[in-house]
């Protein structure tokens, strides 16, 4: 964001030599306090010159871009200070200190699986989030590979998909939820099955990790 302010338009960069613009990228990023890489600017440069502008380079278009700009900065204040109070209200819970150890995790994976207790085992749990296999039986039939559910809460879904897709990125190779995706996409699974099952799989260790530690927890008298 902080990039766009300064650099609105793409001739803000090309109608510069590149080292002109190398130049002027350095002393931008030494006034904010930014790491410099000059093979990066020599990259946004090249790039540059294979960009055709949609919007002409005139005051219009920059405070359309720059007032974008300071919508998007107001809407990432709200959802920090959002999170912040997330954050401080799930650490008044007894399983905060356990449930933040796990890669990727925030409050509001606790607030869209709720109180652990009322689940009465693991199953219930993948069943409230819709990532348990499906059943497709007739007679004595029974298909081994079934869809999963897909019942119960869709915010819990969509945000395991998320822990799922940081577990993706980051890749720790220490992490068993990790391992048991990679191996998956190893053998070929299509991205919905990988995932799925990942989430399916972290609930489980989620639940036993959880409801083990507040077991041993002293009871309030």
């Amino acid at each position: 964001v902080d990039f766009v302010s300064i650099y609105w338009h793409v001739d803000c960069i090309r109608k510069m030599s590149l080292n002109a613009f190398v130049e002027h990228y350095q002393n931008w990023f030494k006034r904010k306090k930014y790491a410099f890489n000059k093979s990066k600017a020599e990259e946004i440069y090249t790039k540059t010159k294979e960009l055709v502008p949609v919007f002409p380079k005139n005051e219009i278009t920059k405070h359309i871009i720059r007032q974008a700009i300071d919508q998007l900065n107001s809407t990432s204040v709200t959802v920090e200070t959002i999170r912040t109070l997330m954050n401080e209200t799930a650490s008044k819970l007894p399983e905060y200190s356990i449930v933040m150890q796990f890669k990727g995790i925030g409050p509001q994976l606790m607030a869209e699986i709720g109180d652990i207790t009322r689940f009465t085992h693991k199953g219930a749990l993948t069943a409230f989030a819709g990532v348990d296999p499906g059943v497709n039986e007739s007679g004595s039939y029974a298909q081994k590979s079934v869809p999963t559910s897909k019942r119960g809460s869709s915010n819990l879904r969509k945000t395991l998909f998320q822990v799922m897709d940081v577990l993706i990125k980051t890749m720790p190779q220490d992490d068993p939820v990790y391992q048991f995706m990679d191996r998956k996409r190893t053998q070929g699974k299509p991205y919905y099955v990988y995932m799925t099952a990942g989430a399916n799989k972290f609930l489980r260790i989620y639940y036993g990790r959880v409801k083990e530690y507040l077991s041993v927890l002293p009871h309030p008298s």
